[in-house]
Parts: structure tokens; sequence; C-alpha cells
């Protein structure tokens, strides 16, 4: 079963609504899907409550957790630890940064200051990370992404090589935006022998560490 734990909607830039994207995650056999869709300071209230929403909503009909999280995107470094509290305090199950991909221009610092807050669950396709951001992402609980999505992918060795020398677990998501961007889990494994991955530590990457996030996020919800 697949756990998914980055996803974009009409509510960002993503071509489904909700409700059809977890139906079609659901014909792939997925255990697990957030809703992450792009969020700042304007708009992280809406998205959250859209989450929490469609999460009771859904909840009743279909067997899919569903997390009601948001990606943190494109925001001055500075303000994602502010940012992110104030997305925990709101409700929000799971805090995703829209790390420094290579082929974007995300602002330098991003992934350092993502990876001061406890409030931030994964950074996303975080490119060439330093060795500081790499132990404060493990003394923080922060897992790493190894992304399927074109271009932010290019970096997936590097991330992987990082989460290796730091400990840091690491989890395989697609960046959903269209239909065509969610994978099976046969195709995940794909992804993490790509870059690299031993089958232990795809077996980590799809099994045990998304359980493992679950429980956090559970926890911190209690």
């Amino acid at each position: 079963m697949r756990h998914e734990f980055h996803t974009h909607t009409i509510y960002s830039d993503g071509e489904l609504l909700p409700s059809e994207l977890v139906r079609r995650a659901i014909a792939l056999k997925h255990k697990t899907i957030a809703l992450t869709d792009h969020g700042d300071i304007s708009n992280y209230k809406e998205l959250i409550q859209m989450g929490l929403e469609t999460k009771k909503e859904l909840k009743k009909y279909w067997d899919i957790e569903v997390i009601a999280g948001i990606e943190l995107t494109h925001i001055p470094p500075k303000s994602i630890p502010k940012i992110a509290k104030k997305c925990k305090d709101e409700g929000v199950e799971l805090v995703v940064v829209h790390g420094e991909t290579l082929v974007e221009p995300v602002e330098e610092k991003t992934n350092y200051y993502s990876s001061l807050s406890e409030d931030v669950d994964i950074l996303a396709h975080g490119g060439l990370i330093d060795d500081e951001t790499g132990k404060n992402l493990k003394e923080n609980d922060i897992y790493l992404e190894i992304t399927s999505r074109k271009g932010h992918s290019l970096s997936n060795g590097h991330v992987l090589n990082v989460a290796r020398k730091y400990n840091i677990p690491t989890v395989i998501n697609t960046d959903s935006h269209a239909p065509s961007d969610l994978i099976s889990f046969e195709f995940a494994e794909k992804v993490g022998f790509g870059c690299g991955m031993t089958q232990d530590e795809v077996k980590k990457s799809l099994i045990d560490n998304p359980l493992k996030l679950l429980d956090k996020i559970k926890n911190k919800i209690k």
C-alpha cells in the first residue's frame, strides 16, 4: 500500500478537486494521502480548513487516511518557523516546506530555516542540502523527501547521501499536480532504486518511515 505525503489540488496549482485526487489514490491502492497545497501567510487558514473538512467527510465513506497538510512555498526563509507554528496552532496535521529545488528560484536559506523548526515535518525536494542543515533536520525529526517529480528529482542522490550521513528518515513522494503524477507502489520502488537506495532503504522509505510519520502526526494531534 502506498503512503503519499505531498500532493496538490485546485486549491493551489493542481488539476483535481480533493475528492477526485483521493479517489484516484484509492484506485492506485494508496493507504494514505496528504493534501498539501501551496500556502503562505495569505491563505494558510483556508487551506487547513479545506483539508480538515475534506478529511472528515471522506472518512465516512472511504478506507483511506486523508491528511490535512500544507506546503509552505517561496516564503521568506526567516518566517518559516513562525508560519509553521501558526499552521500547527490552526490544526494542520502535516507541514511540508518547499525546499531549495535545483530548478526553481527558491530563496537561499529556505532549507536551513526549515531545519530549525519543530513544527516542520518534511523538507521536500531539498536540492543541495548542506551539513549544518542536515544536523538540524535530524535533531528536529524532520523527514527528507525523495521525489518522483521531474526536475525536482535531479538532486535525489544528494538528498539520499545527506539522509544516510545524518540518519534522517526519508519518504518517497510524488509532489502530484495532475492525475498522471500519482504512482503505484511498484513505481515508487523504482524511484528509490533509481537514486541509489538499497532494498532495505526502499522498504524503510515506503513502509516503515511512513508509518512512523503517521504515528508522529497522530501523537501531535492528541
